[in-house]
């Protein structure tokens, strides 16, 4: 194995991704299975996970539940280098015409979820003196969205989160990132109607929507030794969609 791709090698690493059997989710998996990683998926229990992987089914809005699952996955495999959280659904609508309900079911999916998922994974990683989080969030928490008050907050979330648990976390050897996708293929993103697509896709630079594997390339990039100095950043899969 030459230098490079040992920077890229998973062996022996234990990999959570939480929301493992969505589109992104699940091309995320993909790619740490090639790299040689014990791959574990978090999902909902009717939730179907990619092949060859440990699935953990849980629902991640449930404090006790997550506490379980850690406890469990460090039982059965001693220890945690990855943890992923790509779980995250939308719940549309105009701000005055959006339900509590609406509001709270996607903050506790999409937030509330990462805060009980490090919440308990970190006193596991910060035994092990090191480790990669990577949040999955969305350019529309940095720059809102219109009908989407309640996932553009909660994505924003996942942010300030994710850049305090950099700053808490990395005395510990532990990096916390964060990934912005644009527009990405995806079943969610089937259902928007033509004209958004097209919009989103006039907006990107590279005129074109992403797929599952470019956010998953990054995911293991982040999560690699190539990126041992990068904390507290949040790197946009956007196709050029919100340049600065």
């Amino acid at each position: 194995m030459n230098k490079l791709s040992s920077l890229l090698s998973f062996d022996g690493r234990v990999v959570v991704i939480a929301g493992g059997a969505g589109g992104i989710g699940s091309a995320i998996v993909h790619r740490f299975n090639e790299a040689g990683a014990t791959t574990i998926v978090v999902d909902l229990p009717d939730a179907t996970p990619p092949e060859g992987v440990a699935f953990f089914p849980c629902d991640i809005g449930d404090p006790e539940s997550v506490a379980v699952l850690i406890r469990t996955i460090q039982e059965q495999f001693g220890r945690i280098d990855v943890l992923v959280h790509v779980a995250g659904i939308a719940r549309d609508a105009m701000l005055w015409k959006l339900t509590v309900e609406n509001w709270s079911h996607v903050m506790r999916v999409n937030l509330d979820s990462a805060f009980h998922l490090l919440h308990a994974a970190a006193p596991v990683m910060r035994h092990t003196r090191g480790g990669s989080v990577i949040l999955v969030t969305s350019i529309n928490g940095e720059r809102g969205k219109a009908g989407q008050s309640n996932y553009a907050a909660s994505k924003a979330g996942l942010i300030g989160l994710g850049r305090t648990a950099a700053r808490e976390l990395g005395p510990s050897g532990i990096r916390v990132n964060m990934i912005a996708p644009g527009m990405i293929r995806t079943a969610m993103t089937e259902t928007l109607s033509d004209d958004i697509l097209a919009r989103a896709t006039e907006e990107a630079a590279l005129r074109r929507t992403g797929e599952p594997d470019d956010v998953a390339g990054v995911a293991l990039f982040l999560a690699s030794d190539l990126s041992r100095h990068i904390t507290g950043q949040v790197i946009r899969v956007d196709g050029g969609q919100l340049i600065g």
